[in-house]
């Protein structure tokens, strides 16, 4: 029997399905769906998404659409890289044309906005039947549709989708690794970027490169918490899916996440900053998701607590930075 040849549709064109859209294309046919017919048509006539990676071409095999039923037409494999807040619409959408779909992965980090659901639930929900998988790890767009080189973890629970998949996203210049801790690859990604924020915060304020590696270290180790307490594992956040993510978001300008706090700290509205960065920043609705599974868990999250106080309770962030500061000594753990 002939191999199945593998037909990717790529749902979500901003920054980072467009990445990976053009990572995935060098081998495979792509469609690429955004929602904009408009931006759609620009990227198509002018070979690269104009918005957000203007400089990098889209390879031949690369087709940008505004048409789900076109981009589902011929797909052997579905990745969503929506908005957090979009997922659960998408896969409605997308159960309405494939309602037996067998198969789903996404690149989407964030929890469902006002459920505290991770997405796996909600994914289950549109495709009882379906095989599941998250791309996760220290990556930015930019760097990945370059072709740079970067590693990821590729969660999944059913080892063929697994081993499918791997096959698949594995280039020279794109390494895969896997787990089957589909909870704990979830929960790095999605509390990383409210630490992120926390981080700006810090740095913004001129705290110093002592209380960013205090507040990664021990903001893994609230992660950690949360992720034990939901049913994932250590493990897990000690690679890239949590220490990697987590490093990469706190410490570099191009986090979305981190601008977020810097912004903040520097006396900008949340609106504002908003409006600055231009792209979705997903930490500012998981702040809340994460701070309320928090406290449903009885698990102890003190850095996110402060970063859903200045997010949604109106707290000055010097007032949070030193809230967290006075705060007593303990054991480490």
């Amino acid at each position: 029997m002939t191999p199945e040849q593998p037909h990717i549709a790529l749902i979500g064109a901003g920054s980072w399905g467009t990445a990976l859209a053009i990572q995935l294309a060098h081998r495979y046919p792509v469609q690429l769906w955004g929602r904009n017919p408009d931006a759609i048509n620009t990227y198509r006539t002018a070979g690269a998404n104009t918005h957000y990676l203007p400089d990098i071409p889209f390879p031949d095999n690369l087709q940008p659409t505004a048409d789900l039923t076109a981009a589902l037409h011929q797909a052997t494999d579905i990745m969503l890289a929506v908005p957090s807040h979009a997922f659960a619409a998408t896969c409605a959408r997308i159960a309405t044309h494939l309602p037996h779909l067998t198969r789903l992965s996404w690149a989407t980090k964030g929890l469902q906005p006002d459920t505290r659901q991770l997405l796996s639930q909600v994914a289950r929900h549109h495709f009882p039947q379906a095989n599941l998988a998250m791309l996760t790890g220290p990556t930015f767009a930019a760097e990945v549709a370059r072709g740079l080189p970067t590693a990821v973890t590729l969660a999944a629970p059913d080892s063929n989708y697994r081993t499918r998949l791997a096959h698949l996203l594995h280039s020279e210049h794109f390494r895969i690794y896997t787990t089957d801790d589909l909870i704990g690859a979830q929960l790095g990604a999605s509390c990383k970027n409210v630490l992120a924020i926390a981080a700006g915060i810090a740095d913004g304020l001129g705290f110093g490169a002592n209380a960013r590696a205090a507040l990664i270290t021990r903001g893994l180790a609230e992660i950690t918490r949360l992720t034990l307490a939901l049913g994932g594992r250590t493990e897990t956040l000690m690679g890239l899916a949590g220490l990697g993510d987590l490093t990469l978001t706190c410490t570099d300008n191009q986090s979305r996440n981190r601008r977020l706090g810097l912004a903040l700290a520097a006396g900008k509205t949340i609106t504002q900053a908003q409006h600055d960065i231009g792209q979705a920043v997903e930490g500012l609705a998981t702040a809340r998701e994460i701070y309320h599974t928090a406290q449903a868990s009885a698990v102890e999250m003190p850095i996110t607590e402060q970063v859903y106080q200045v997010l949604y309770q109106g707290m000055a962030p010097h007032a949070a930075v030193s809230a967290l500061l006075r705060r007593a000594g303990r054991t480490e753990g």
